[in-house]
């Protein structure tokens, strides 16, 4: 008799999260008892309006922002048991990041922003894995440039390189293609997938593009701060 086969451990467990705020108004919240499972190797789309709660999500998922109730479980771990140290050498183990606007360190050229979490991580390897990694993504002959230098194709291109050279469980992308023109964004989104599937990361991507939200294998919708 063959054994059943054990369905896999999510990833992420998100556990009932509430986000409050308090203003002048009196309280609001932004996320509203929100509960899903992400599994690895999945790519997942994060969807919604302006303002409807999913940026804010991320944030929580990341353990950069906190839930007013629930928890967020990463790779079996709450990580809000953790303090705020632990939980920043656990999400510099398993997730990697990519957000609109780059957030790449202007002072440092391209090689030194990929190679910085691998030195930070204490990694003997980090320039060759640096470099090897911008060649992947095309900047094999940018190493030594700084970001004002690069267009915003190719600095979103160092940062998908950063993300993705600490080979992590997770990615979280939040808009992107948001500061791209289209043709570019397409091509940063194709690259994007395409070292997603190379290197088997659990994908969660925050948008409210529509056409790129039907390349993943899932669609999470949030409407002012629930899940639909």
């Amino acid at each position: 008799m063959t054994e059943p086969v054990a369905a896999p451990a999510p990833i992420i467990a998100v556990e009932h999260l509430t986000k409050s705020v308090v203003d002048a108004t009196g309280s609001l919240d932004i996320l509203r008892d929100v509960d899903f499972r992400l599994y690895p190797r999945e790519t997942v789309a994060i969807v919604g309006a302006s303002g409807s709660g999913k940026s804010t999500l991320l944030a929580i998922v990341a353990g950069l922002d906190t839930p007013s109730k629930g928890t967020v479980r990463l790779d079996g771990e709450d990580i809000f048991a953790l303090d705020e140290d632990a939980r920043a050498a656990l999400r510099a183990r398993k997730v990697g990041f990519v957000f609109q606007s780059f957030q790449l360190m202007g002072g440092l050229t391209a090689l030194e922003n990929v190679m910085l979490p691998l030195e930070l991580a204490g990694r003997s390897d980090a320039r060759r894995a640096a470099t090897e990694m911008l060649g992947r993504v095309g900047l094999g002959q940018r190493l030594q440039h700084y970001p004002r230098v690069l267009s915003g194709g190719e600095q979103q291109r160092v940062a998908l390189a950063r993300a993705f050279v600490v080979e992590p469980a997770v990615l979280l992308a939040d808009e992107p293609t948001g500061s791209l023109d289209f043709a570019t964004g397409e091509n940063v989104m194709e690259l994007m997938f395409e070292l997603n599937r190379e290197r088997g990361t659990t994908l969660v991507l925050v948008t409210h593009d529509r056409a790129i939200a039907a390349r993943c294998d899932r669609r999470i919708s949030i409407e002012a701060g629930t899940i639909g």
